[in-house]
């Protein structure tokens, strides 16, 4: 055979090696064993904006949980190289005042790319092998906007968090204020006409630790029937989604003091 024919072969080989590896999805972490917490609810708040007020009664009813921890596990894509590469995750929050992520990339299910990054304290930090930062300004802004729009999972918490408010705005759309520091950051959260679910919020961020300017991020969920939604995270400069995250399973009210501060699973 023609060497330029065993050299097209191999590279057709490696490539399909190479999409077969992208498309298999890895194992989700395990939730370890914490001590769980009692479960209790208080009444959905008056006043609240009516998209706000049809959300929040879509989602829970008349009561609301009070959730002070969460871990979750899942899986999904992140495109850190701008291709689609497999990932699995695990997330850890203190509602409303830390947060611990756990992230690995992998290939035919293995791992080969991991991070951690986190919130606590209020201080950030960012171990990976692109990079490793504590405590930077742009980056703590950008984590409390983080620790924020993960509330999406457990949206409790944008209701009996003393410091979290909603402004009205129009029958679709409200203002979510968040503590930041000794101020607050807001976001621009926007309600399906329909379902009255909310379909994205946005932010101002920081990307990088020195950036002059903030862009526009955006946190979204995209559901399909008899599909796990996806939550879906874009920077408006780029245009298409970097990261979609699917929970496997959650847990609320454990005991997250010493996991928090911990790292990798």
């Amino acid at each position: 055979m023609h060497p330029l024919w065993i050299a097209f072969l191999v590279l057709v080989a490696l490539i399909f090696v190479g999409w077969l590896g992208l498309k298999i999805q890895p194992k989700p972490f395990s939730i370890p064993e914490l001590s769980q917490g009692e479960s209790q609810t208080v009444p959905l708040p008056e006043g609240l904006p009516d998209p706000v007020e049809r959300y929040f009664r879509a989602i829970y009813g008349d009561q609301v949980p009070v959730i002070n921890t969460v871990v979750i596990s899942g899986h999904g894509r992140i495109r850190p190289f701008g291709i689609w590469i497999p990932a699995r995750f695990i997330f850890i929050h203190n509602a409303g005042q830390d947060y611990r992520h756990y992230i690995e990339a992998t290939f035919f299910g293995l791992p080969f790319l991991k991070v951690n990054e986190g919130y606590v304290d209020g201080k950030s930090f960012f171990e990976s092998p692109m990079g490793t930062h504590y405590d930077d300004p742009n980056t703590n802004q950008g984590a409390n906007l983080a620790l924020w729009a993960e509330g999406a999972w457990f949206p409790a918490l944008w209701l009996t968090h003393p410091k979290a408010r909603w402004q009205a705005v129009d029958d679709t759309t409200a203002v979510l204020y968040v503590p930041f520091e000794e101020t607050e950051e807001n976001f621009v959260v926007r309600f399906n006409p329909q379902t009255g679910l909310m379909d994205h919020m946005e932010a101002m961020r920081f990307i990088d630790p020195n950036d002059k300017n903030k862009v526009l991020w955006i946190t979204s969920e995209v559901r399909v029937e008899n599909k796990p939604p996806v939550a879906y995270v874009t920077w408006m400069d780029v245009g298409k989604p970097w990261a979609g995250f699917i929970v496997d399973e959650m847990h609320s009210n454990l005991d997250v003091s010493e996991y928090i501060r911990a790292r990798g699973k």
